[in-house]
């Protein structure tokens, strides 16, 4: 009977621990999670674009091109520079509402 009663307390214990941890993940978890959607919630509000992944790719993309565009302009590749450049402009304009 006594040791019913240890192995019930050993239990109660360790499950209380694990979702002592459980609870404290997801806590932190979830504020990284709030804190990434209220940035992005930002960007796109400071930008006036929708809020989708399909708006954040297209994003991405024409700051590439035109990240790729000033680098050709200080390798002195005008030509690449200005098509780079123009297609960057271009695709932040559809984003741009």
């Amino acid at each position: 009977m006594r040791t019913e009663g240890f192995f019930e307390w050993l239990g109660r214990i360790i499950g209380t621990a694990i979702r002592f941890i459980v609870d404290l993940l997801s806590g932190v978890l979830g504020g990284i999670g709030q804190a990434i959607d209220d940035f992005l919630n930002g960007l796109a509000r400071a930008i006036g674009m929708d809020v989708s992944f399909f708006s954040l790719i297209l994003l991405i993309i024409a700051l590439l091109l035109l990240y790729a565009g000033i680098r050709a302009f200080i390798r002195r590749a005008i030509i690449s520079g200005l098509i780079l450049t123009f297609l960057g402009l271009v695709v932040m304009s559809w984003l741009i509402a």
